[in-house]
């Protein structure tokens, strides 16, 4: 199983599976392709018939494209490690999340790039505080479902924390406030081991990109 990535300071999309990767225990290789400083994602995409985005998943001949569909994909072969809630109606809850995280945002995503070694205070404009709004609405639910003891969202680590993990970095980096039970949340991802390694290749990146950097 290798997952092909983006820089890991700045690309949202590839830690949401390296994470799941990471807290489900499930052995991977891993190749960073740095496609804003030369042509390895143009090369990968054209012999692999595919878009030029990260992540991509490769098992055996198999080819898995876009964070929502590996986290699928692991959810379905590794069904052990419980990456959705066992529960149906906190599955579903957890799914609806994922899939809002998946097409929506998109003002907190284009004004708050992802980068995990700047810390700054910004203001937040009015598009970015309805999705801040919205982010506290759905924490609000998770924190009303019934659900196993545990700090993350369904309880235990699940896909859903996957794909929110990249918001953690927005709003903690960036001075933004979402809400008490999102800050709760934010500190036990960042505390995650997995995070912090993730952090600690961040800063060990030579590369930069100006877009994120503003």
């Amino acid at each position: 199983m290798h997952l092909y990535i983006a820089y890991k300071n700045y690309s949202s999309w590839s830690l949401r599976p390296w994470l799941a990767l990471k807290m489900a225990g499930i052995p991977f290789e891993e190749t960073l392709l740095t496609f804003a400083h030369d042509d390895s994602l143009k090369k990968f995409s054209e012999v692999h018939q595919l878009p030029a985005q990260v992540p991509v998943l490769m098992v055996g001949d198999w080819v898995i494209w876009d964070s929502l569909a590996i986290l699928e994909y692991l959810a379905e072969t590794y069904p052990e490690k419980h990456l959705w809630p066992e529960d149906p109606q906190l599955r579903a809850l957890a799914r609806s999340a994922a899939a809002e995280m998946h097409s929506g945002f998109s003002a907190l995503r284009s004004h708050f790039p992802m980068n995990c070694r700047t810390e700054k205070s910004v203001a937040a404009n009015e598009a970015v505080l309805l999705d801040l709004q919205r982010l506290a609405q759905i924490w609000q639910r998770f924190e009303q479902a019934e659900k196993p003891e545990g700090v993350f969202l369904a309880g235990q680590f699940s896909n859903v924390d996957a794909m929110f993990a990249p918001v953690m970095w927005r709003v903690r980096n960036y001075g933004l406030t979402v809400s008490p039970a999102f800050d709760r949340w934010a500190q036990a991802m960042y505390e995650l081991p997995a995070m912090q390694e993730w952090l600690a290749s961040a800063r060990e990146e030579a590369w930069h990109m100006p877009a994120y950097e503003r």
